[in-house]
């Protein structure tokens, strides 16, 4: 694995304010995530898992500490300067699959590229269509989103995610809407991008699902109380082999 951070945060706070009572929602987080790491962020509702994936995605700013994205302090830029990072330098994938209706799996997957003007069409669709391959979709490009399976559609939103060749994937409870075989399959996909070298954050209350990836940190009231290796990492190809045909819906 090549030794480069992507991620790095340096004592990062971040609260809110609910009337006189100030929420501290992060406080004095470290977190180094290198090149080609495969790691799982846990933790209950309200352990601030969602508020550190926010920053992470430069969707928030946080009140104090820093936060190093691929060697650029995320604090001293702009909105518009966000924008841009998250475009050319994040994917993320989301529980709902955040999918546009009545458009095709290729469609969607163009749309980061949209905003990119150095990519041309032909660039574009070629790009997308490499994209949807990558995830086993060859054959549902022209599909419209109702046209497919949960599973799919999960798929389709990944190679959006991967599109502009990012340098990390945010994946937010990412098999949370899926049957079981489905979402070993969804892992095993994150396991193979992962082999390949991406990259990939991935949030889950789910230890099964933990389980997939090779490192997990563990969050409780706006700290991290666990960060470890995962020892015996799950093969997902060989879970969904191991799987019984009334273990699941086909998806």
């Amino acid at each position: 694995m090549e030794n480069k951070e992507i991620i790095s945060i340096k004592e990062l706070h971040k609260h809110y304010r609910v009337g006189d009572e100030t929420i501290k929602a992060l406080n004095g987080i470290d977190l180094t995530v290198n090149k080609g790491e495969f790691l799982a962020i846990m933790g209950t509702s309200g352990s601030g898992k969602s508020t550190l994936l926010n920053i992470l995605g430069c969707l928030d700013l946080p009140t104090k500490g820093d936060y190093l994205l691929d060697g650029i302090n995320v604090k001293s830029l702009n909105r518009n300067q966000l924008a841009t990072i998250r475009n050319k330098k994040l994917g993320f994938v989301f529980q709902s699959y955040n999918l546009l209706p009545r458009t095709t799996a290729i469609e969607n997957v163009e749309l980061p590229l949209l905003y990119n003007p150095s990519v041309s069409n032909a660039v574009r669709k070629e790009k997308a269509e490499q994209a949807l391959i990558a995830v086993g979709l060859k054959d549902r490009m022209k599909h419209l989103s109702n046209q497919m399976s949960g599973g799919q559609q999960q798929r389709v939103a990944i190679a959006r995610s991967m599109v502009n060749d990012p340098v990390v994937i945010f994946a937010d409870e990412a098999t949370g809407n899926l049957d079981t075989r489905t979402s070993f399959e969804i892992m095993a996909l994150f396991q193979e991008l992962n082999d390949k070298g991406m990259t990939i954050c991935f949030v889950t209350h789910e230890s099964d699902i933990a389980a997939f990836t090779k490192r997990n940190v563990v969050f409780r009231d706006g700290r991290i109380i666990k960060d470890t290796q995962t020892k015996n990492i799950v093969i997902a190809r060989e879970s969904i082999l191991g799987l019984k045909n009334e273990d699941y819906i086909l998806n």
